[in-house]
């Protein structure tokens, strides 16, 4: 594990494009491909959820209205609303923290999701990287993260790298005058969302991002929140602008905190915990091939490095299959495919397309 000093004039920036994001695989002409690029549930949002939102239209002439779907939030996760922000999606909510928040020093562990850092880079900080390595299984070391480090910013569990840090270990990083922010985005899709900081308010400057997009397949309709003190709230809410989550957004948030709702993600969460443990027992069948799985894996996507992955990646789009590149994510190359976890039917079919792929990219 290692630091990498990254500003403006770094030149890993020509290598990782911080604004690469996986529904590029499948848009254009891999509009028609199965994905494995996205982490997005496949067939959702479910149809009680449409109606939900479809509902809400009749009101849009109205503004809207937060006050509902913000309690609805914060009684699932047992907190004051004034411990909740709705947000656009968790995407704004690295945008409100990067130009809200009185930052030195920032840190991001990365190999993680990289928006964070852009948001921080256009807002001006010059951010400091904690580079996990492949050889401790992108684990977290709490010791590698610097002591003058103002904001920290981690992923858990952490896309791309699948790997669902302890609590505990979180829970280290906490400094007084520090902002330790955790984006918890796919932690609905563990079981039991164990190493969830959600509803913790012992932790000094914890600030937890979570999303409704993923498990519920709401991507197109942007709709987050951020879990913290409330005076951090009371920050990023005054750097919001007005009206920032729209009456469909807040109808779907209130409708995903619904105890019904809570335990069909439950539900999906097993069942993506099965899918992935087929996935990975494919995969392993490729190790003659140079293939690695990095595990244990405990996301929606597995991460995995391959030989000669970019023609891998060209083949499976030949055959019909869209994936992840690993190669924009700082910490990683062009070695690196992250897949996502899909129905075992999809799967096999994925994994007949891998073997022809990983055939021909070794001629």
């Amino acid at each position: 594990m290692h630091t990498d000093r990254a500003h403006d004039h770094d030149p890993t920036d020509r290598v990782h494009d911080l604004r690469h994001h996986g529904d590029v695989e499948v848009r254009d002409d891999g509009a028609q491909l199965i994905d494995l690029a996205v982490n997005v549930r496949a067939d959702t949002p479910p149809a009680w959820l449409r109606e939900r939102i479809a509902g809400s239209l009749t009101g849009l002439a109205a503004y809207p209205d937060g006050r509902a779907a913000r309690a609805a939030v914060a009684a699932r996760h047992g907190l004051p609303v004034e411990h909740v922000l709705l947000t656009a999606g968790a995407a704004e909510a690295f945008v409100l923290l990067a130009r809200a928040l009185k930052v030195r020093q920032p840190v991001v562990v990365h190999p993680q999701f990289t928006e964070p850092e852009a948001a921080l880079r256009d807002a001006g900080h010059a951010v400091e990287r904690v580079l996990l390595r492949e050889a401790e299984g992108f684990r977290l070391d709490p010791g590698a993260v610097p002591e003058d480090a103002d904001l920290v910013l981690i992923g858990n569990p952490t896309n791309p790298t699948s790997v669902l840090h302890p609590a505990a270990a979180i829970a280290r990083l906490a400094r007084p005058g520090r902002t330790l922010v955790v984006d918890e985005a796919f932690m609905d899709a563990v079981p039991g969302e164990r190493e969830s900081l959600s509803g913790r308010t012992d932790v000094p400057g914890l600030v937890v991002l979570r999303s409704l997009t993923k498990t519920w397949g709401l991507a197109g309709l942007r709709i987050g929140y951020v879990l913290a003190a409330p005076e951090t709230i009371a920050e990023l809410e005054r750097a919001q602008p007005l009206w920032p989550v729209s009456t469909p957004a807040l109808a779907a948030a209130e409708a995903c905190m619904e105890s019904q709702a809570l335990a069909e993600a439950a539900h999906a969460a097993h069942r993506i915990t099965a899918d992935r443990a087929h996935l990975v027992a494919g995969l392993t069948e490729f190790a003659p091939d140079g293939l690695r799985v990095m595990e244990p894996a405990e996301g929606p996507f597995v991460l995995v490095r391959v030989p000669n992955a970019v023609a891998v990646r060209r083949h499976l789009r030949d055959l019909g299959f869209a994936v992840r590149r690993g190669d924009t994510f700082p910490g990683l190359d062009g070695e690196w495919l992250r897949l996502a976890v899909r129905d075992r039917a999809t799967v096999n079919r994925f994994l007949q397309a891998l073997d022809q792929a990983v055939t021909l990219a070794g001629r």
